[in-house]
């Protein structure tokens, strides 16, 4: 099921998986550079509703416009911000979560939208190459519990990386930052996805 939704950033979409009988809901929305088709939110849409998670899957007022890149981090959180009241409706704790610059946005908003727990899949902890220019705060800051997930050869960032701090890290070995695993890699690309799976419905069944 498809829905439109207008925020003060533009119209949005929602694409809704549902489960037979949900107990959470988990909303993610895509990167700075792609859609919901990503490999990885599309495997979260597929399993997690036979867990009785309910995904929606969330396209930004700018990809809805046919616009090819994202605006800036404040037009990001206004969108998601006027997408909130159209996740919370079912009245089940919402999972707050996002890819790359989807994640940056579900950190930063979560305390103020009373999200339930945050998802980050590929967190952009810094721009390739520029380690200094750490984003830990933003995750460090969500305020909720949260779950990276995050692939072992991620430019953006890799585990090691990453701070301490209260949130739990799956690594998807040999990942890049859309999960993909090279063919020499000793996993192939269904188990890299069943990592991603595995270790979000093991998760949200931690929450309760």
């Amino acid at each position: 099921m498809t829905q439109d939704v207008e925020t003060d950033a533009g119209p949005a979409r929602v694409t809704w998986r549902h489960a037979g009988q949900p107990r959470l809901v988990l909303a993610v929305s895509h990167g700075a550079g792609g859609g919901i088709g990503a490999r990885d939110l599309q495997a979260l849409a597929r399993v997690l509703p036979g867990h009785g998670v309910t995904v929606a899957l969330v396209e930004q007022p700018w990809r809805v416009a046919g616009k090819k890149l994202a605006p800036a981090p404040k037009t990001l959180d206004l969108g998601w911000r006027g997408i909130w009241p159209a996740l919370a409706e079912p009245g089940l704790p919402v999972i707050s979560g996002g890819r790359s610059a989807g994640a940056r946005v579900a950190c930063r908003t979560a305390t103020e939208l009373g999200a339930h727990a945050v998802l980050a899949l590929s967190f952009p902890l810094h721009p390739p190459g520029r380690p200094e220019k750490s984003r830990a705060e933003e995750l460090l800051g969500s305020g909720v519990p949260t779950l990276v997930v995050q692939g072992g050869n991620d430019p953006f960032g890799k585990p090691g990386e990453f701070p301490e701090g209260a949130y739990e890290l799956v690594e998807v070995p040999h990942g890049d930052h859309g999960f993909a695993v090279p063919k020499r890699a000793e996993i192939s690309q269904e188990q890299a996805l069943e990592i991603v799976t595995d270790g979000v419905t093991q998760w949200t069944a931690s929450l309760g």
